[in-house]
Parts: structure tokens; sequence; C-alpha cells
């Protein structure tokens, strides 16, 4: 019998359940059967899980709507893109199946290890290491997901212009759009649109970036630092440094690994709440105005 965690069962029916072990058995030519779910919502921003069978786990997250599949795809794709044009640490994807309502994210399971003093200075080795694969533009050839919000990546040539029409503009004009956003931050952003070539500093050779690299999204493993959730896209490597401590601070020693393989630019200190400006308009147009306080501090550092 299927030993399975509560939480699951809300959404791990036996028809998704099937659908699941198929793809397994078809991605390994082998019969798989899970034996075990353990929940693992509380750790993503879907619903997920770890199946457990014979000789292997796989990690498995649930996305809802007409868009989860490409959203997953696009995921796929991104994890990818860092294993294969980086070197850097991700899961092997499994495959996307489609279900009723949604789709399915099927993925090798991590083997998860205490985070420790070296791990800081292997992910900064690391996410330095993955800035060095460099692009012609920046963006992307195909668009992504930050989260569940549709980000596009439409290349050229100039950074500036990529980050004000591919990352500010969308964000402000959706974070209005909720109906969470006074109109006096709108116009200070807008403001801030028109600083944007002396705000941004020099410009960057395009790095090819994870796109949301806050902590959370790298894992300490036995091997080293994995990476997930990716949001890829060619751009300043800025940005993902930036995200490092999005919501918790990260330790010093992150940073000096980081610059022991790539020297930081001068000025990021004053650029990162710059580069955060984005993710804080996506926060508060998912999030609400619980997250104002948190973008007003970004947008005053440039007032």
């Amino acid at each position: 019998m299927l030993a399975q965690h509560e939480v699951v069962r809300q959404w791990l029916s036996e028809d998704v359940l099937n659908v699941i072990q198929q793809r397994v058995s078809l991605h390994y030519a082998r019969p798989w059967r899970i034996l075990h779910a353990l929940g693992r919502t509380e750790f993503a921003s879907h619903p997920a899980a770890v199946l457990s069978g014979a000789g292997f786990a796989v990690f498995v997250k649930l996305g809802a709507g007409p868009l989860a599949a490409d959203r997953f795809q696009q995921e796929l794709t991104g994890l990818h893109l860092l294993s294969t044009r980086a070197g850097v640490l991700t899961p092997a994807g499994i495959g996307v199946v489609e279900i009723e309502g949604g789709a399915v994210l099927i993925m090798e399971a991590v083997q998860e290890v205490e985070r420790d003093p070296a791990f800081w200075r292997q992910m900064g080795q690391a996410l330095a290491q993955l800035h060095r694969a460099k692009g012609a533009r920046f963006g992307l050839e195909t668009h992504c997901y930050w989260g569940d919000l549709y980000q596009d990546n439409t290349p050229t040539q100039d950074w500036v212009e990529f980050f004000r029409a591919r990352r500010l503009a969308p964000r402000l004009k959706a974070a209005f759009d909720s109906g969470h956003l006074p109109a006096i931050l709108v116009t200070q952003i807008e403001q801030i649109e028109t600083q944007l070539p002396q705000l941004c500093g020099s410009a960057p050779q395009p790095s090819l970036l994870h796109g949301d690299a806050h902590k959370n999204n790298c894992l300490a493993s036995p091997h080293g630092p994995i990476f997930i959730d990716p949001s890829v896209y060619y751009g300043h490597p800025e940005m993902d440094l930036a995200y490092v401590d999005f919501f918790e601070p990260a330790p010093a020693e992150f940073f000096a690994a980081y610059a022991e393989v790539t020297p930081l630019e001068p000025g990021f200190a004053e650029r990162r709440a710059l580069w955060q400006i984005p993710a804080w308009l996506a926060m508060v147009q998912v999030g609400g105005p619980g997250y104002l306080d948190k973008l007003d501090a970004a947008v005053r550092h440039y007032r």
C-alpha cells in the first residue's frame, strides 16, 4: 500500500499517480512504482511532493491553469541551459505531464544536507561560474516565468533598454493594474526610469543568469550547490547578486567567494536596490499591499 502524506492526498489522485509512474518508467525504460509520498509544499510555491520507489525518488510539483505545462517546460529548459552552458549542478529533468486543470513537473529528487559555512562559499563560486557563461545579447530566444508571472526575454543589445522594457516597465504596469500600487509610487518609479542610463552603471557583457537566485533556490547537497526554480536569461550579473539576499541576508562569505572568481563591479551596493524593484513590484502584484514598505524602501534610494 502506498504510504502517503496527508497533504499529498489533496492533489495526488490515483489517476495522477499512475500518470507519473508511467512517465518515470518510460524515462528510465524500466517499470517504476511509487511506494511512498512525502509532501513538500511548505518548501515550494506550488503543491509538491517527493515520491519514492525502488532505487530512487522523484520530486513532483503541480501547476494549475492552461499555462502550467508551458511554465514547467520553460523551467526544465532553464535548468538544462544552466547545466550545459555553465556546468553548474541542477536536478535532472524527467518531464512534464498534462493533467486535468493543469500539469505536473517531474524531476529527480535532490538529496539535501544541512547548510554549513562551506556551502555559502560554494554557492558564491557556483554563481560566479554561472555568470562566466556569456551571450551575444541581453535576453533569450524564448520567454520564461518568474514564479507564475510571464517574463518577456526578447533580446536587445542594450542592457538599460532591456532592464527598462523587459523588467521594470511590465512589472510596474502589472502592479498598478492589480490595484495595490499607489499613484505616488508609480510616479516615483517612472522618474527612476528616466534616470536609468545614469543609475545602471557601466555596460556589462551579457551573462547567463539564474534569474531568481535567492538562497532557497540553491540547495545544499553532498555534491555541492544545486540550483532549482530558474528564470533564465542573459543579463547583468548583479541581478542575481541582488536577489541572493532578497528575502533574508546572505553571509559575507558568499560575496567574498563570488568575488574570488569574478570581481564585483564598483558601485554594486548603490545599484542593488534598483535591480530589486521589479521583484518587489511583482510581490505587490501577487501578494498585495503588504509588500509596499519593501518596495518603497527600494525606491527611496533613488528619489
